[in-house]
Protein backbone atom coordinates (compact mmCIF):
# COMPACT_ATOMS: atom_id res chain seq x y z
CA UNK A 1 0.00 0.00 0.00
CA UNK A 2 1.19 3.72 -0.98
CA UNK A 3 1.42 5.04 2.97
CA UNK A 4 -0.04 8.54 0.79
CA UNK A 5 -2.71 6.91 0.08
CA UNK A 6 -3.44 7.07 3.85
CA UNK A 7 -2.66 11.00 4.02
CA UNK A 8 -4.32 12.10 0.87
CA UNK A 9 -3.01 15.46 0.41
CA UNK A 10 0.44 14.77 1.00
CA UNK A 11 0.29 12.77 -2.93
CA UNK A 12 -1.50 15.64 -4.19
CA UNK A 13 0.31 18.29 -3.01
CA UNK A 14 3.55 17.01 -3.85
CA UNK A 15 2.69 16.74 -7.66
CA UNK A 16 1.66 20.51 -7.50
CA UNK A 17 5.15 21.89 -5.79
CA UNK A 18 7.52 23.95 -7.51
CA UNK A 19 11.17 24.31 -6.38
CA UNK A 20 11.03 27.73 -7.26
CA UNK A 21 9.31 29.74 -4.88
CA UNK A 22 8.69 33.39 -3.53
CA UNK A 23 9.69 33.65 0.25
CA UNK A 24 6.33 34.15 2.37
CA UNK A 25 6.09 33.65 6.03
CA UNK A 26 7.77 33.14 9.27
CA UNK A 27 9.49 30.95 11.90
CA UNK A 28 7.00 30.32 15.05
CA UNK A 29 7.88 32.13 17.98
CA UNK A 30 7.96 30.68 21.16
CA UNK A 31 5.51 29.05 23.74
CA UNK A 32 4.14 32.57 25.24
CA UNK A 33 5.57 33.14 28.72
CA UNK A 34 9.03 31.33 27.65
CA UNK A 35 12.31 33.48 28.41
CA UNK A 36 14.82 33.20 25.56
CA UNK A 37 17.76 34.31 24.46
CA UNK A 38 19.41 36.77 21.49
CA UNK A 39 19.76 34.49 18.33
CA UNK A 40 22.37 33.90 16.92
CA UNK A 41 24.55 32.32 13.97
CA UNK A 42 25.86 28.52 15.41
CA UNK A 43 27.52 25.65 14.52
CA UNK A 44 25.65 23.53 16.26
CA UNK A 45 23.49 20.56 15.76
CA UNK A 46 20.09 21.38 16.82
CA UNK A 47 17.99 18.13 16.92
CA UNK A 48 14.18 17.80 17.35
CA UNK A 49 13.41 15.15 19.37
CA UNK A 50 10.25 13.12 17.86
CA UNK A 51 9.90 16.56 16.00
CA UNK A 52 9.17 19.03 18.75
CA UNK A 53 7.56 16.78 21.04
CA UNK A 54 6.77 19.33 23.62
CA UNK A 55 4.62 21.75 21.37
CA UNK A 56 2.87 18.95 19.18
CA UNK A 57 1.93 15.30 20.07
CA UNK A 58 5.19 13.33 19.44
CA UNK A 59 6.50 11.53 15.82
CA UNK A 60 3.64 13.39 13.91
CA UNK A 61 4.07 15.59 10.86
CA UNK A 62 2.56 18.37 12.84
CA UNK A 63 5.28 17.86 15.25
CA UNK A 64 8.17 17.81 12.76
CA UNK A 65 6.60 21.01 10.86
CA UNK A 66 7.29 22.81 14.26
CA UNK A 67 10.75 21.37 14.36
CA UNK A 68 11.55 22.67 10.80
CA UNK A 69 9.62 25.88 11.19
CA UNK A 70 12.25 27.00 14.49
CA UNK A 71 15.47 25.64 11.70
CA UNK A 72 16.50 22.62 13.38
CA UNK A 73 19.60 21.13 11.49
CA UNK A 74 18.44 17.50 12.55
CA UNK A 75 14.55 15.53 12.57
CA UNK A 76 14.94 13.25 15.74
CA UNK A 77 12.97 10.01 15.17
CA UNK A 78 11.92 6.27 16.08
CA UNK A 79 11.47 3.41 14.30
CA UNK A 80 9.54 0.15 14.23
CA UNK A 81 8.77 -2.89 11.88
CA UNK A 82 5.05 -3.95 10.90
CA UNK A 83 3.86 -6.93 10.63
CA UNK A 84 4.08 -6.27 6.76
CA UNK A 85 7.59 -4.83 7.13
CA UNK A 86 7.01 -0.93 6.65
CA UNK A 87 9.20 1.30 8.55
CA UNK A 88 6.90 3.59 11.03
CA UNK A 89 8.04 6.52 12.80
CA UNK A 90 7.14 5.80 16.14
CA UNK A 91 8.71 5.61 20.02
CA UNK A 92 6.79 2.75 21.40
CA UNK A 93 6.78 -1.07 20.58
CA UNK A 94 2.78 -0.60 21.63
CA UNK A 95 0.33 1.68 20.13
CA UNK A 96 0.10 3.33 23.72
CA UNK A 97 -3.35 4.27 24.89
CA UNK A 98 -2.03 7.51 26.47
CA UNK A 99 -1.04 9.13 23.43
CA UNK A 100 -3.19 7.26 20.92
CA UNK A 101 -7.28 6.12 20.22
CA UNK A 102 -8.99 4.55 17.69
CA UNK A 103 -10.21 6.82 14.90
CA UNK A 104 -13.73 7.82 15.11
CA UNK A 105 -14.11 6.11 11.07
CA UNK A 106 -11.58 2.86 12.10
CA UNK A 107 -13.01 -0.05 11.12
CA UNK A 108 -14.94 -2.76 13.25
CA UNK A 109 -12.47 -5.16 14.71
CA UNK A 110 -9.50 -2.58 15.07
CA UNK A 111 -7.97 -3.46 18.72
CA UNK A 112 -9.35 -0.21 21.25
CA UNK A 113 -6.19 1.01 23.19
CA UNK A 114 -8.89 2.70 25.37
CA UNK A 115 -10.59 -1.06 26.36
CA UNK A 116 -8.32 -2.54 29.30
CA UNK A 117 -9.73 -5.77 28.30
CA UNK A 118 -7.50 -5.32 25.04
CA UNK A 119 -4.48 -7.69 25.17
CA UNK A 120 -0.72 -5.59 24.64
CA UNK A 121 -0.10 -8.50 21.73
CA UNK A 122 -2.78 -6.90 19.72
CA UNK A 123 -1.42 -3.35 20.12
CA UNK A 124 2.12 -4.56 18.82
CA UNK A 125 3.57 -2.43 16.43
CA UNK A 126 5.16 -5.33 15.16
CA UNK A 127 2.07 -7.47 14.94
CA UNK A 128 -0.17 -4.89 13.18
CA UNK A 129 0.19 -4.02 9.57
CA UNK A 130 0.65 -0.32 8.12
CA UNK A 131 -3.32 -0.59 6.98
CA UNK A 132 -4.30 -1.78 10.91
CA UNK A 133 -1.83 0.94 12.30
CA UNK A 134 -3.79 3.40 10.13
CA UNK A 135 -7.30 3.30 12.83
CA UNK A 136 -5.47 5.05 15.42
CA UNK A 137 -5.17 8.76 16.09
CA UNK A 138 -2.13 9.83 17.79
CA UNK A 139 -2.67 13.05 19.79
CA UNK A 140 -2.89 12.85 23.45
CA UNK A 141 -0.31 14.32 25.91
CA UNK A 142 0.78 11.46 27.83
CA UNK A 143 2.60 13.86 30.46
CA UNK A 144 0.95 17.42 30.91
CA UNK A 145 3.10 18.48 33.62
CA UNK A 146 6.45 17.65 31.07
CA UNK A 147 4.65 19.05 28.34
CA UNK A 148 2.56 21.75 29.55
CA UNK A 149 3.15 23.99 26.23
CA UNK A 150 2.21 20.58 23.75
CA UNK A 151 -1.32 21.39 21.76
CA UNK A 152 -3.20 20.28 19.08
CA UNK A 153 -4.50 22.86 16.99
CA UNK A 154 -3.53 22.07 13.44
CA UNK A 155 -0.34 23.46 11.62
CA UNK A 156 -0.06 25.22 8.18
CA UNK A 157 1.25 22.20 5.81
CA UNK A 158 0.22 19.55 8.57
CA UNK A 159 -2.87 20.40 9.63
CA UNK A 160 -4.17 18.00 12.17
CA UNK A 161 -2.68 15.04 10.67
CA UNK A 162 -1.73 13.17 14.20
CA UNK A 163 -1.46 9.56 12.92
CA UNK A 164 1.66 7.02 12.83
CA UNK A 165 3.39 8.01 9.57
CA UNK A 166 6.47 5.91 7.50
CA UNK A 167 9.42 7.20 7.51
CA UNK A 168 8.42 7.90 3.66
CA UNK A 169 5.90 9.86 4.41
CA UNK A 170 8.27 12.02 6.32
CA UNK A 171 10.40 11.99 3.79
CA UNK A 172 7.85 13.51 1.57
CA UNK A 173 6.95 15.68 3.72
CA UNK A 174 10.27 17.28 4.13
CA UNK A 175 10.20 17.69 0.54
CA UNK A 176 6.70 19.42 0.46
CA UNK A 177 7.51 21.49 3.22
CA UNK A 178 11.04 22.32 1.34
CA UNK A 179 8.86 23.99 -1.57
CA UNK A 180 5.76 25.79 -0.10
CA UNK A 181 5.20 29.08 -0.45
CA UNK A 182 3.69 28.76 3.51
CA UNK A 183 7.39 29.40 4.42
CA UNK A 184 10.36 31.34 4.75
CA UNK A 185 13.34 31.18 2.54
CA UNK A 186 15.55 30.19 5.05
CA UNK A 187 12.92 27.69 6.67
CA UNK A 188 12.56 26.12 2.86
CA UNK A 189 17.11 25.88 3.01
CA UNK A 190 16.95 24.26 5.87
CA UNK A 191 14.69 21.37 5.45
CA UNK A 192 16.14 21.09 1.88
CA UNK A 193 19.07 19.81 3.30
CA UNK A 194 17.84 19.03 7.05
CA UNK A 195 19.03 15.70 8.62
CA UNK A 196 17.70 12.40 9.97
CA UNK A 197 18.93 11.02 13.22
CA UNK A 198 16.91 7.66 13.19
CA UNK A 199 17.25 5.17 15.83
CA UNK A 200 16.14 1.57 15.67
CA UNK A 201 14.60 0.53 18.35
CA UNK A 202 16.11 -3.02 19.46
CA UNK A 203 15.53 -3.78 22.71
CA UNK A 204 18.33 -6.71 23.52
CA UNK A 205 16.47 -8.99 25.82
CA UNK A 206 13.02 -8.31 24.17
CA UNK A 207 13.72 -9.51 20.12
CA UNK A 208 9.60 -10.16 19.69
CA UNK A 209 9.30 -6.07 19.72
CA UNK A 210 10.85 -6.03 16.10
CA UNK A 211 10.29 -9.66 15.61
CA UNK A 212 12.15 -10.14 12.15
CA UNK A 213 15.72 -12.38 11.94
CA UNK A 214 18.67 -10.58 13.56
CA UNK A 215 21.35 -12.79 15.32
CA UNK A 216 22.85 -10.15 16.81
CA UNK A 217 25.38 -9.77 14.34
CA UNK A 218 24.40 -9.27 10.74
CA UNK A 219 21.58 -6.84 10.07
CA UNK A 220 18.06 -8.13 10.46
CA UNK A 221 15.39 -7.72 7.74
CA UNK A 222 14.69 -4.11 9.89
CA UNK A 223 18.02 -2.42 9.26
CA UNK A 224 18.37 -3.90 6.32
CA UNK A 225 14.94 -2.37 4.77
CA UNK A 226 16.51 0.96 6.72
CA UNK A 227 19.34 0.82 4.50
CA UNK A 228 17.65 -0.03 1.39
CA UNK A 229 14.76 2.65 1.88
CA UNK A 230 17.84 5.55 2.38
CA UNK A 231 19.46 4.29 -0.28
CA UNK A 232 16.72 4.45 -2.94
CA UNK A 233 15.64 7.69 -1.18
CA UNK A 234 19.28 9.31 -1.62
CA UNK A 235 19.10 9.41 2.05
CA UNK A 236 22.11 8.20 3.10
CA UNK A 237 24.37 11.28 3.30
CA UNK A 238 21.80 12.76 5.56
CA UNK A 239 21.10 10.49 7.95
CA UNK A 240 22.45 8.86 11.40
CA UNK A 241 21.49 5.59 12.54
CA UNK A 242 21.24 5.78 16.47
CA UNK A 243 20.42 3.07 18.72
CA UNK A 244 20.62 1.92 22.95
CA UNK A 245 21.44 -1.85 21.39
CA UNK A 246 25.26 -1.47 19.91
CA UNK A 247 24.41 -4.55 18.23
CA UNK A 248 22.28 -2.99 15.38
CA UNK A 249 25.00 -0.29 14.76
CA UNK A 250 27.69 -2.72 14.47
CA UNK A 251 25.55 -4.60 12.07
CA UNK A 252 25.24 -1.85 10.03
CA UNK A 253 29.31 -0.91 10.02
CA UNK A 254 29.57 -4.39 8.98
CA UNK A 255 27.86 -4.07 5.94
CA UNK A 256 29.99 -1.02 4.39
CA UNK A 257 27.05 1.29 4.61
CA UNK A 258 28.33 4.82 4.86
CA UNK A 259 25.49 5.95 6.74
CA UNK A 260 26.91 7.56 10.35
CA UNK A 261 26.65 5.60 13.37
CA UNK A 262 25.50 7.19 16.86
CA UNK A 263 25.77 4.95 20.33
CA UNK A 264 23.31 6.15 22.81
CA UNK A 265 23.94 5.16 26.38
CA UNK A 266 21.77 5.35 29.33
CA UNK A 267 22.08 7.82 32.00
CA UNK A 268 25.40 7.62 34.40
CA UNK A 269 26.91 5.36 31.62
CA UNK A 270 29.88 6.45 30.50
CA UNK A 271 31.46 3.81 27.59
CA UNK A 272 35.23 3.21 26.12
CA UNK A 273 35.34 5.97 23.84
CA UNK A 274 37.70 4.30 21.54
CA UNK A 275 35.98 1.51 21.53
CA UNK A 276 32.80 3.01 19.98
CA UNK A 277 35.25 4.91 17.44
CA UNK A 278 36.60 1.75 16.62
CA UNK A 279 33.67 -0.25 15.53
CA UNK A 280 32.53 2.61 13.58
CA UNK A 281 30.90 5.28 15.81
CA UNK A 282 31.13 8.72 14.91
CA UNK A 283 28.75 10.09 17.81
CA UNK A 284 28.46 9.40 21.33
CA UNK A 285 24.32 10.82 22.77
CA UNK A 286 24.32 10.22 26.28
CA UNK A 287 21.94 11.37 29.20
CA UNK A 288 22.74 15.38 29.21
CA UNK A 289 22.99 14.34 32.95
CA UNK A 290 25.96 12.08 32.25
CA UNK A 291 28.07 15.25 30.12
CA UNK A 292 31.32 17.14 32.08
CA UNK A 293 34.32 18.55 31.39
CA UNK A 294 36.05 15.66 30.97
CA UNK A 295 34.18 13.14 29.18
CA UNK A 296 33.68 15.93 26.41
CA UNK A 297 37.28 15.74 26.38
CA UNK A 298 37.89 12.00 25.99
CA UNK A 299 34.95 11.75 23.44
CA UNK A 300 36.25 14.39 21.54
CA UNK A 301 39.94 12.76 21.76
CA UNK A 302 38.89 9.75 20.31
CA UNK A 303 36.86 11.80 17.78
CA UNK A 304 33.40 10.88 18.37
CA UNK A 305 30.76 13.91 18.48
CA UNK A 306 28.48 14.52 22.19
CA UNK A 307 25.32 14.34 21.14
CA UNK A 308 23.18 14.59 24.65
CA UNK A 309 19.85 13.69 24.83
CA UNK A 310 16.86 15.25 25.93
CA UNK A 311 17.67 19.06 27.10
CA UNK A 312 15.05 20.79 27.82
CA UNK A 313 15.75 23.94 29.80
CA UNK A 314 17.07 26.91 28.46
CA UNK A 315 20.08 27.35 30.87
CA UNK A 316 20.74 23.51 30.83
CA UNK A 317 20.92 24.27 26.98
CA UNK A 318 23.45 27.25 27.39
CA UNK A 319 25.45 25.30 30.10
CA UNK A 320 26.14 22.32 28.11
CA UNK A 321 27.20 24.41 25.17
CA UNK A 322 29.47 26.58 27.18
CA UNK A 323 31.31 23.05 28.09
CA UNK A 324 31.89 21.99 24.04
CA UNK A 325 29.35 19.64 22.95
CA UNK A 326 28.47 19.26 19.37
CA UNK A 327 24.52 19.45 19.86
CA UNK A 328 21.63 19.09 21.59
CA UNK A 329 18.31 16.67 21.30
CA UNK A 330 15.02 18.56 22.67
CA UNK A 331 11.62 18.31 22.89
CA UNK A 332 11.80 22.19 22.65
CA UNK A 333 13.15 23.47 19.36
CA UNK A 334 11.58 26.75 20.24
CA UNK A 335 14.22 27.03 22.80
CA UNK A 336 17.10 25.47 21.15
CA UNK A 337 16.49 27.71 17.99
CA UNK A 338 17.23 31.26 19.99
CA UNK A 339 20.40 29.59 21.88
CA UNK A 340 23.76 31.63 21.83
CA UNK A 341 27.02 30.16 20.70
CA UNK A 342 29.22 32.19 23.29
CA UNK A 343 32.05 29.39 25.11
CA UNK A 344 32.23 27.62 22.03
Amino acid sequence: MDTRHRIPWLGSALVGLTLLLAACGDATEPASGETVLAKTETDLILQGHRGARGLKPESTLPSFELALDELMTTLELDLHLTADGRLVVWHDPFVDPAKCGLRPDASAGAADPDDPATPSEDLQISRLTLDELAAYRCDRNPDPSAFPAQDTEATTLAGAQFEIITLEDLFDFVGLYAASEAKGAEQRANASQVRFNIETKRVPNRPDLIGDDFDGVTVGRFEQTLLDLLDARRMLDRATVQSFDHRSLWAIHATGSRVRLSALTAAREVPDFADLAARGAEVWSPSFRTVDDANIEAAHEAGLLVMPWTVNDLNEMQRLIDLGVDGLITDRPDLAAHLSSSGR
